[in-house]
């Protein structure tokens, strides 16, 4: 399967909030401060979609409506003027 070049661009997941709570994950994007240290700035788009994956899956774990985080980082993505790869995918993210 071949990634639409937006993965390799994509900014972190992080969507600004960072506000640490529940074991130490932020409660705007889940991850920890470590994940948002170790997100693959530069690094093959099948890498980062894998982050976006298991951040997906944690919010999902948590009961949290990955919908949101999903509009707040599409805002980001259009305030940095780079496409959002969520929109190149067919709804199994």
């Amino acid at each position: 399967m071949s990634l639409s070049p937006a993965w390799a661009d994509a900014p972190s997941p992080c969507v600004d909030v960072c506000k640490y709570k529940r074991a130490g994950r932020c409660v705007g994007c889940m991850m920890t401060k470590m994940e948002k240290d170790s997100f693959p700035h530069s690094g093959s788009a099948e890498r980062k979609r894998a982050f976006f994956q298991a951040l997906l899956e944690r919010l999902r774990a948590e009961h949290k409506n990955p919908a949101f985080w999903a509009i707040a980082y599409r805002r980001k993505c259009s305030q940095e003027g780079v496409p959002c790869p969520l929109d190149e995918e067919d709804g199994d993210l």
